[in-house]
């Protein structure tokens, strides 16, 4: 008798061939399913989806498992993309990825792979699941340098208890083993970086094409204009690449970074230095704040939290503002904390949710 079945979220990529390769063999009955999520300028050179289905679909025929294509672009450019436009007009920068997961992967396609008759759905993150006291927790991945919680720290009860992660106790070299050793064609393909579902491109010229250009200066903390940039959307906090300010005598010859942004003059603030005090900081506060387990944790103690997701784990504490904001006040000053990037919390290898930071 078969196990259950599993729908299996194919990219085309390794990690998500692996994924249905591991499952197929534990006796599950396997369907993959490709997701098409971007249709704008999809003959261009970055994007990349034709190529990625013709893997996904080389795969599933070497696995021997069936396989369709969905198109979710609408609910991607309804659920993601305009999210991700209005934050970056405000001046913000957001994670696509972490919406993508939320609304794409754990919604949109978790919905349709229930209407396949599926009973869970699987994908090629590098996260844990496990079920403890009747609550799913999520917990970080065996491979530290691989951890994908970051990304998914919005799922809800549901959503875990619907998902599974293969590869959550495998590195990444055990993963291209697994599938050099069984004939993927995939197994030395590169990994994608790049917007989530949009691919690798000049990030700046993509965000034009949709956003307005608003120059104005840029200018040191105490008014010195010491260049002009192009608008405050096409920056983050803690840029240094692509500012085109260089050193001058009057300087310390140190790189720039961009430090804040002054919406109201249209001023991009630039300070120099790696560890300027404008680029510290010890507290945030946020909204959207959202507890895998349904409601907060003991806040009377310390936990660990990362604002952005190559960052080492950080001790802070955690004061509740409302049922959706908090304020974290942190041991160490954090570096180059970006408003509409996440902060996500964990306590020792588990999740237990985040928020946007404000």
């Amino acid at each position: 008798m078969t196990k259950s079945c599993v729908v299996v979220g194919m990219s085309g990529g390794v990690d998500s061939a692996v994924t249905a390769l591991l499952l197929k063999q534990q006796g599950y009955d396997v369907i993959g399913l490709f997701m098409k999520n971007w249709e704008d300028d999809d003959d261009s050179e970055y994007c990349s989806s034709r190529q990625d289905l013709i893997d996904a679909v080389s795969v599933a025929d070497t696995i021997g498992i069936p396989i369709e294509a969905v198109n979710f672009a609408n609910e991607y450019k309804d659920r993601v993309f305009s999210y991700f436009l209005r934050e970056y007009e405000a001046g913000r920068t957001p994670n696509p990825d972490i919406l993508c997961n939320s609304e794409i992967k754990f919604k949109a396609f978790l919905d349709h792979a229930i209407r396949l008759g599926a009973d869970t759905i699987a994908t090629g993150h590098y996260a844990q699941v496990r079920e403890l006291d009747g609550f799913h927790q999520l917990l970080k991945a065996q491979d530290a340098s691989k951890d994908q919680s970051y990304f998914l720290h919005r799922l809800d009860q549901h959503q875990l208890s619907k998902a599974m992660f293969p590869l959550g106790q495998l590195l990444k070299s055990q993963v291209r083993d697994i599938a050099r050793e069984h004939g993927l064609s995939n197994h030395a393909k590169k990994d994608s970086t790049g917007i989530c579902f949009i691919g690798e491109r000049p990030f700046r010229e993509f965000l034009n094409r949709y956003l307005p250009t608003k120059p104005g200066n840029m200018v040191t903390p105490d008014g010195t204009v010491v260049g002009q940039h192009m608008g405050l959307s096409f920056y983050t906090i803690g840029q240094r690449q692509g500012l085109g300010i260089g050193g001058s005598r009057e300087t310390t010859g140190e790189p720039w970074f961009v430090a804040r942004k002054d919406m109201q003059l249209n001023h991009l603030i630039v300070v120099q230095g790696h560890d300027h005090p404008l680029l510290l900081n010890s507290q945030l506060d946020t909204l959207e704040m959202h507890w895998i387990k349904g409601a907060p944790p003991d806040t009377s103690r310390g936990y660990a939290a990362k604002t952005r997701y190559r960052q080492q784990d950080a001790r802070c504490h955690i004061a509740l503002l409302t049922n959706d904001t908090a304020r974290f006040t942190f041991d160490t000053p954090q570096w180059a904390v970006t408003p509409g990037q996440s902060v996500v919390v964990y306590d020792g290898n588990v999740c237990l949710g985040g928020a946007i930071i404000k």
